[in-house]
């Protein structure tokens, strides 16, 4: 399907993940079309805004998102100038603590604890146990309405392989979103893919986007 089509399934106020490190992965189709959809009040699950002007930046440049959480801020200085405006809420999140809790989400698994925020502004007011000598906090898995990643191939039934660091946060995110759309350079017949390079399986895949270059 288009992506217009695919990205119509998200409404105001949805948690929306967007795949990619940095530029890396960031499925930018699908990002625009969400900006032209003109959905609101967003809360954005990443790992970053992106460069000013690009995919999710646009977003927020746009006051489309409400809330966003992730772990790499100081790309964009709009989006800081934003928060200190109070216009925008922002989470930080370690980045390991930031996979696992995607990871968790997909899993079924509510919460768990990590020895990397203990000691710092990070663990304020969260709950935190003492593991074998060592101070862990308690941190919430994260899920989300809607998932928008990248592969680099997929079969008609949504089976997806990647291309090296492109893979990053993508495959986590497909398996921790209700609907999950994936933006891919080519569609292949289905059986064509080699099963031991599929990392993702079909049934985290709700729709998918043909994206050339």
């Amino acid at each position: 399907m288009s992506a217009a089509e695919a990205v119509s399934r998200v409404k105001d106020g949805d948690r929306i993940m967007v795949g990619g490190f940095g530029p890396t992965g960031a499925p930018y189709r699908l990002v625009e079309a969400l900006f032209d959809s003109g959905k609101k009040n967003l809360t954005i699950i990443s790992n970053g805004p992106n460069p000013a002007g690009k995919g999710v930046s646009r977003l927020v440049e746009n006051r489309q998102v409400k809330s966003m959480i992730g772990n790499f801020y100081n790309v964009n200085r709009e989006l800081v100038r934003a928060y200190n405006r109070g216009e925008i809420e922002v989470t930080l999140v370690p980045q390991g603590t930031f996979a696992e809790a995607i990871r968790a989400g997909g899993a079924g698994i509510p919460a768990f604890y990590v020895e990397a925020s203990a000691g710092t502004q990070l663990a304020e007011g969260k709950e935190s146990r003492i593991f074998n000598g060592k101070e862990c906090v308690l941190e919430y898995a994260l899920t989300a309405d809607v998932a928008l990643i990248q592969a680099y191939k997929a079969d008609r039934l949504g089976n997806l392989i990647y291309s090296k660091t492109a893979r990053n946060f993508n495959p986590l995110m497909a398996t921790a979103a209700a609907f999950t759309v994936v933006q891919v350079e080519k569609i292949v017949p289905i059986g064509s893919l080699n099963p031991d390079a599929i990392i993702t399986p079909h049934l985290y895949v709700d729709a998918i986007v043909e994206v050339t270059k």
